[in-house]
């Protein structure tokens, strides 16, 4: 896919976790899904050229999303990890045509982990 190598580091968080860092970097309030802290941009993008950057996930929304959408909390995890990982590579939903980009990838991305899920079961 194009993906040069990285390091991230994820990091699965409850509610309570996820919002205070919601608040502190984003000015929002309260809980969301995932947060992602790219590395390659930045004050500090010349640290260490490898480095991604920090994917956030709570687990209690991941969760409650799973059963709304009615998947499994393992599949909402990897569409979330995929989400922020995109992120991570500068890709955002902002505008409709960035959108129509990551939603491509991340469905391309999931594809593949479907497969290897398959394969292993």
């Amino acid at each position: 896919m194009g993906c040069p190598d990285g390091e991230l580091s994820i990091s699965i968080v409850d509610d309570s976790a996820i919002a205070k860092l919601n608040k502190k970097y984003l000015n929002r309030e309260g809980p969301t899904n995932v947060l992602a802290f790219p590395m390659q941009e930045g004050d500090f993008s010349t640290i260490n050229s490898d480095l991604l950057g920090d994917v956030v996930i709570s687990i209690d929304t991941v969760k409650k999303e799973g059963d709304l959408a009615e998947i499994t909390t393992k599949e909402r995890f990897y569409q979330l990890l995929v989400h922020g990982i995109l992120h991570l590579f500068g890709h955002d939903h902002g505008e409709s045509e960035e959108a129509l980009i990551m939603d491509k990838k991340s469905k391309d991305i999931l594809g593949i982990l479907n497969k290897i899920d398959e394969s292993e079961n």
